[in-house]
């Protein structure tokens, strides 16, 4: 039998081939809303196009469908937050003079330092996300960026994992200056961590992003979390927060299906609620310091 939606889901799922087909019914193999249009009717269940695997016309316009989405998409976004981090990084080493030590003015401008926050420079809660210490410390979080990003940019589309990106970045400054204010704080892995978060959502929902094992991924790179010295348990545990949220909020909080659900009105004021209220916590937090 077919996945029927709930009566919620029936307001905002959409067909996963025709955007402005509303419906109730998804593929009995891999769970994407189908219109009657789309609908494969098989000897177990009813199925998608590509599904099916006949040789029709459907799922030729289905297989084409989804390469002009992969064209369209073509990681663009990872690809560009990627040559950002990196740019930024060499203008560290440019501007320092020191490939082993980039502190120099970006740094000291551009770091999440609790004072500093405090005293008006708010944006800090976003430019420690592209300063790092080392080649190290670049080279692994920009790997992870490539590995990670990748697929769920794929799934979800470039708007929305923009979204979990720059929340992700926004609640893990929160939860860096919840647990050390007055140390200054730099890296990307507070977005990365949202990544995770948000991969480790889709996957308890069945939804398949990093094969399955997203929640093996984040154990151990929490395990390392506490066991670096130099790492941000903060940043950390507050961007896969979240980017955790970030589904919820694509979902419309369990009302809609969080990929192929419309962004509607209840999204959005979820989105913000999470970027607010992460600028809300390093408020509160950071006032005392002025």
């Amino acid at each position: 039998m077919a996945l029927m939606a709930t009566p919620e889901q029936t307001q905002t799922m959409v067909c996963y081939r025709h955007p402005r087909n509303e419906t109730a019914v998804t593929c009995s193999n891999c769970g994407r809303p189908i219109c009657p249009e789309c609908m494969v009717f098989a000897p177990v269940g009813i199925k998608c196009p590509e599904c099916a695997g006949t040789p029709t016309g459907a799922k030729k316009a289905a297989v084409r469908a989804r390469s002009y989405a992969d064209v369209g998409t073509d990681f663009i976004v990872t690809k560009v937050l990627l040559a950002a981090n990196i740019v930024v990084f060499l203008a560290q080493v440019v501007q320092s003079g020191s490939l082993t030590n980039p502190f120099g003015e970006l740094f000291v401008r551009g770091a999440l330092y609790g004072p500093a926050v405090a005293n008006g420079d708010w944006y800090r809660l976003v430019s420690c996300a592209f300063l790092h210490g080392s080649v190290l410390h670049i080279f692994f979080n920009m790997l992870m960026l490539w590995w990670f990003g990748r697929p769920l940019e794929a799934l979800l589309g470039r708007g929305r994992f923009l979204a979990v990106y720059f929340i992700s970045i926004l609640a893990g400054s929160a939860g860096a200056l919840l647990v050390s204010p007055d140390v200054p704080t730099i890296g990307a892995s507070g977005a990365v961590f949202g990544i995770l978060g948000a991969g480790l959502v889709l996957e308890r929902s069945r939804i398949n992003v990093f094969g399955g094992s997203a929640l093996i991924i984040i154990v151990l790179n929490l395990a390392l979390s506490f066991t670096l010295s130099s790492v941000s348990i903060g940043g950390h545990v507050g961007g896969l927060i979240g980017g955790a949220l970030c589904v919820f909020a694509f979902s419309a909080f369990g009302r809609g299906h969080a990929v192929y659900g419309r962004f509607n009105a209840l999204t959005a004021v979820g989105l913000l609620a999470i970027a607010v209220g992460s600028v809300a916590i390093a408020y509160f937090k950071v006032r005392g310091y002025a």
